[in-house]
């Protein structure tokens, strides 16, 4: 009877942890980014009446006989399923959909969410509703580094201006062009104080037939092109580009005392076949001064900001980071998570290569089902009240042990 009595109790302490759950559960169904957790039980270690024996030549065996002393909670657990996205429309809100987990700083303390709705402050970090500043990884040249740092998005950005350094073409030169035949293409290109200047190519076909030459002329604007003016390009049978892909060109002479503008020509993508003459401009590098004048977040996490100038520049690349066991991940209020010695360490990488893709005017809803949680509820409570029955039951009994006495 006293057994029974302790074994009521342990399930009633169980019931009231699993309720204390369900609540908490309930009491975020919409709070963003939030994990439900979970409770399992396992049974106490039992009382052995009786243990087992071995079969005999004249007797069989027999099974052990063992009386349950009661249960205990196995685990809480933390269910890392993927919530729902529900559009907010709002640029700054994020939602990972994937494994990965935003990081953010608390002075020199890592911490990690789901939770996206993120925020501007007046230095223009990228800051969650308490000011821990996200983390991203750096960029230099609008190229991304492995370095991470505070995500910043100053509208005050200056851009300054960058002499053109390369230029690529593409297109086909007409392999039927008959020795003498030329084309011409228009080209601009920057010098380092931003002003433009127009360049004229000119393809020739020479009297062999996978041969051309090209020079080149200054269209507009002060300044003379120096050594080499050209020069010879050659095609294979098949009509890619044999020798003379890449060249160089050089604008001296400018007003101002402006530095000369030195470039890499790249004509290794050009061809020669049975079509119309097509090589003009593929891309070019250089850009006048610019003043960041918006920004917005790709699926890869990449902050890409638009110039004045009509650049476009990668900012920063926000960084996700993933645990080799997310359940193991420590709660710490506030919507963050911390590591624990059965998670792991953070590993960290750009959005869309194994850590989840970010969607952006999105923010990822709580896992926490009602229906599940209320049906849960119901169980937990009718277990508490059986529970409560077996200590009253044995009670009873306890009471009519007493008055035999009488």
């Amino acid at each position: 009877m006293l057994r029974s009595m302790y074994s009521g109790i342990s399930g009633m302490r169980n019931f009231q942890t699993k309720l204390d759950v369900i609540g908490n559960n309930i009491s975020n169904v919409n709070t963003f980014g939030y994990k439900k957790g979970r409770v399992t039980f396992k049974d106490l270690m039992s009382q052995t009446v009786a243990g087992a024996s071995t079969p005999t030549a004249n007797r069989g065996g027999t099974n052990p006989q063992q009386v349950g002393l009661g249960a205990t909670m196995g685990s809480i657990d933390t269910i890392t399923t993927q919530g729902s996205l529900q559009t907010t429309g709002r640029q700054l809100d994020l939602a990972v959909n994937g494994d990965g987990y935003f990081t953010v700083k608390n002075g020199n303390q890592s911490l990690y969410t789901r939770a996206g709705n993120f925020y501007l402050d007046r230095e223009g970090s990228l800051v969650t509703s308490e000011g821990y500043k996200v983390q991203g990884f750096a960029t230099e040249n609008g190229v991304v580094t492995n370095r991470l740092q505070d995500i910043k998005i100053d509208t005050s950005t200056f851009m300054a201006p960058k002499a053109t350094e390369n230029v690529m073409f593409s297109g086909n030169l007409f392999a039927g062009a008959a020795s003498g035949e030329t084309t011409s293409a228009d080209f601009t290109v920057k010098d380092s104080l931003g002003f433009d200047h127009e360049v004229t190519v000119t393809y020739e076909k020479t009297a062999n037939p996978n041969e051309w030459t090209y020079s080149y002329a200054l269209k507009s604007g002060n300044g003379t092109i120096t050594a080499p003016n050209g020069g010879t390009i050659t095609f294979n049978t098949n009509g890619s580009v044999n020798a003379g892909q890449m060249g160089n060109l050089e604008v001296t002479g400018l007003p101002n005392g402006v530095a000369p503008i030195n470039m890499n020509i790249d004509l290794s993508t050009v061809t020669q076949v049975n079509t119309a003459n097509t090589v003009a401009l593929r891309d070019r590098d250089g850009n006048s001064e610019g003043y960041l004048e918006s920004f917005n977040i790709s699926a890869s996490g990449e902050v890409v900001g638009v110039f004045t100038n009509g650049e476009v520049n990668v900012l920063s690349q926000i960084a996700l980071a993933t645990f080799s066991n997310t359940s193991g991940l420590v709660k710490a209020g506030g919507n963050m998570y911390q590591p624990s010695n059965n998670s792991g360490e953070a590993l960290m990488s750009v959005p869309g290569q194994g850590s989840g893709a970010i969607q952006s005017a999105a923010l990822e809803m709580s896992n926490v089902d009602l229906s599940e949680e209320f049906t849960e509820m119901i169980t937990a409570q009718r277990g508490f009240q059986a529970n409560t029955r077996i200590i009253t039951t044995s009670d009873e009994i306890l009471q009519e042990l007493v008055n035999l006495k009488r």
